[in-house]
């Protein structure tokens, strides 16, 4: 299962020093809706070596802010603490999946 990021908490994931994919997200989004169930799967296959949440941007104004976020969902791959790519939009289960072992690798 996917991590609840929120504002409070992101700090403390981030400082566990594991690549992170954060999707920010609202229950009203239909594009947010079809990627969804593709970061939950995700999360379970990487679990232990990729932090992936998911940061609903009605409950968080700080992290959409802090990362410049305009348009949802938006999923952030950051490593060392450092954005490295970024899908705007909605998108299939393999080109995430491509992205997290870009992360990995």
């Amino acid at each position: 299962m996917a991590l609840e990021i929120k504002d409070s908490n992101f700090e403390e994931i981030l400082a566990e020093g594991k690549p992170v994919v954060l999707d920010f997200w609202a229950p009203w989004c239909g594009p947010c809706k079809m990627v969804g169930p593709f970061v939950e799967e995700l999360a379970e296959e990487y679990k232990g070596r990729v932090n992936i949440g998911k940061c609903d941007v009605d409950e968080n104004a700080d992290l959409p802010a802090q990362y410049g976020v305009r348009n949802i969902p938006t999923i952030l791959f950051i490593k060392n603490g450092e954005v490295v790519d970024k899908q705007v939009g909605a998108t299939t289960k393999s080109a995430l999946q491509a992205k997290v072992e870009a992360l990995l690798g």
